[in-house]
């Protein structure tokens, strides 16, 4: 093994060691010719069958299903969905569910996150373990202990156990189109900001940073994401790297029981997106590019909060009184915005759950403002300036202008009220909401040229409808 493959197997160990249901991972060259070797370490005296699509059958399936043959002549002919385009939807979990009952088999998943999330859900649904093999590094859902499905024309993530193995082969990834890759990219680099989130909202007595599920996410995060270039390029170590990262967090969220590591505000920007069925050219943009577009607004927030003096400030109730809304006017938006009431109901759930009363806010804005000359200084540190993850995401060909999945200003503008209402996750978009800072924060960002080429806006002419 390359000294880089050995440096990350060692941090894996670690994460394996606390995480609640992966036990083996190898991320190397030609890992998937050990496949066979793992699947009898996980699975003795069981036969397996691949899990694939028409493209994954092509580029990795027929590959490993000549090696777990080679372990064991008995493995059974693959499940191989038809269509060559298609999603993570009930539907296939449900066709995928009913063949699992037909068989007596360990179902091994051979792809990215659609082919992952569907046998996920489907092997949970037969009470069965299951393993994967990566075919790009496009998502941090492989170790997840949830699958993000779409039902009811709503994206929702259902609760299911991860994988008993992943294997990451990077010969195989660094043939997959470059965009996965850098759909991955984007997703990872996301939990730097997503950190300063789960700061404040620790400081704040909201949610507290869980050492252990911090140290596994952050602590290598700026290593793993360091070479763009080399992601863009196809390089070992930064495949290698950035496929780390994005089991880490799905490590991680095993251990904690929560996606809290791995999420913050630039995931409310991309659920919301999802809820509204956005396309971009007919077709949705993939969830790492969504976050990458949620991570540059979120950074653009933070520089306008950081700039308010907020020490030593007493806050009037009265005054909070006047500006906090009711849980029935936040409730009234919502029905407002969003015409499915299904939806509506599922957002206003998460929303409400987030609502205080004036005096519980009050309590928690001066503890802000007191805590304000030490938190400011930690945020400033976990953060990156917005120019350099724009650079960066150009260093994959990721999206640096909302344009590039196709959101206009006016649409990016309100998403960030909207964005507040999804889940009940706290991020920077609550403390700005709950200081009165949000409105004008917004309109300064789309004020001038400094985050975006606002006076250069082409003309979109695709209206996507809501759900």
């Amino acid at each position: 093994m390359e000294a880089f493959e050995i440096e990350s197997s060692q941090r894996l160990e670690v994460a394996l060691s606390k995480a609640d249901t992966t036990r083996y991972i190898n991320v190397s060259r030609h890992a998937a010719t050990t496949t066979g070797d793992y699947f009898k370490k996980c699975f003795p005296g069981r036969k397996a069958v691949i899990v694939a699509d028409q493209n994954t059958w092509k580029v990795a399936g027929a590959q490993v299903q000549k090696v777990l043959e080679a372990q064991d002549p008995n493995t059974m002919a693959p499940f191989i969905f038809r269509e060559s385009e298609f999603h993570a939807e009930m539907d296939h979990v449900d066709e995928l569910t009913r063949y699992l009952e037909s068989v007596d088999a360990i179902p091994v998943a051979v792809g990215s996150g659609t082919i992952n999330d569907l046998t996920k859900l489907a092997a949970y649904r037969c009470g069965r373990q299951y393993m994967v093999v990566v075919t790009a590094a496009s998502v941090d859902g492989y170790t997840a202990f949830g699958a993000s499905i779409t039902h009811a024309g709503f994206k929702q993530t259902f609760l299911c156990s991860a994988p008993l193995c992943v294997i990451a082969d990077l010969s195989i990834i660094a043939d997959a189109p470059p965009e996965m890759n850098a759909w991955g990219y984007a997703d990872l680099i996301a939990k730097i900001p997503a950190g300063a989130d789960w700061i404040l909202a620790d400081a704040l007595g909201v949610e507290a940073i869980d050492q252990t599920a911090w140290s596994l996410v952050q602590h290598p995060l700026r290593e793993l994401t360091a070479d763009a270039g080399g992601v863009k390029r196809g390089e070992d170590k930064a495949l290698c790297f950035l496929v780390e990262g994005l089991l880490m967090a799905g490590l991680a969220m095993q251990a904690l029981g929560s996606s809290r590591p791995a999420s913050g505000a630039e995931h409310q920007f991309s659920h919301l997106w999802d809820i509204e069925n956005h396309t971009h050219h007919g077709i949705a943009p993939s969830h790492g590019f969504k976050v990458a577009i949620g991570s540059l607004s979120s950074l653009a927030l933070y520089d306008r909060i950081l700039e308010i003096p907020m020490e030593n400030q007493n806050w009037d109730i009265n005054e909070i009184q006047r500006r906090w809304r009711t849980t029935k006017q936040v409730e009234s938006e919502i029905t407002a915005y969003f015409k499915d009431p299904d939806i509506a109901r599922q957002v206003a759930e998460q929303a409400l759950a987030k609502v205080v009363s004036p005096e519980v806010l009050q309590k928690r804005l001066n503890n802000l403002s007191n805590l304000w000359p030490e938190l400011r200084p930690q945020i400033v540190k976990q953060i990156l300036p917005f120019s350099e993850l724009r650079n960066k995401l150009a260093k994959v060909n990721g999206p640096i202008e909302p344009q590039d999945i196709g959101i206009d200003y006016a649409r990016l503008k309100s998403s960030y009220q909207l964005a507040q209402y999804i889940r009940t996750r706290y991020t920077i978009l609550d403390v700005a909401l709950e200081g009165g800072w949000l409105g004008n924060s917004v309109e300064q960002i789309f004020s001038d040229n400094t985050y975006w080429k606002i006076k250069s806006e082409p003309a979109l002419v695709e209206a996507d409808a809501l759900s």
